[in-house]
């Protein structure tokens, strides 16, 4: 089955850092792009980052821009989100999705509805 479990999530102060890991099983993780999105209470979806399956484009949501980094290591099926300077309003649920690309050139969104795979999440809590 395909399977996405997040990992790294926790507590920090205003300005640290946090390091998130998403891993994959049940597919290869060459064949998708994958999105990191957040959501906090009573918030909409945010798609946060995105990286492509081979190539490794990557996209930012205004919000994160100059404070988060999205990569992938395709070997250990990992996608990791390194964070920070966090604020206050980073504080949310950080899910990763993927979507396959069939070999495609398929474009790397921030729109999590385009990603057919979600995993659990992990709670990022930046707060003094």
């Amino acid at each position: 089955q395909v399977r996405l479990v997040e990992s790294g999530g926790g507590t920090v102060q205003p300005g640290g850092s946090l390091r998130l890991s998403c891993e994959a099983s049940g597919f290869s993780l060459r064949d998708y792009n994958i999105l990191w999105f957040r959501q906090a209470p009573g918030k909409e979806r945010e798609g946060v980052s995105s990286i492509s399956s081979r190539i490794g484009i990557t996209h930012y949501a205004d919000s994160v821009k100059g404070r988060f980094t999205i990569s992938r290591d395709n070997a250990k099926k990992t996608v990791y989100l390194q964070m920070g300077s966090l604020k206050p309003e980073d504080t949310a649920v950080y899910y990763c999705a993927a979507k396959p690309t069939y070999g495609q050139t398929v474009m790397t969104g921030l729109t999590p509805d385009e990603y057919g795979y979600w995993g659990q999440g992990t709670q990022v809590t930046v707060s003094s």
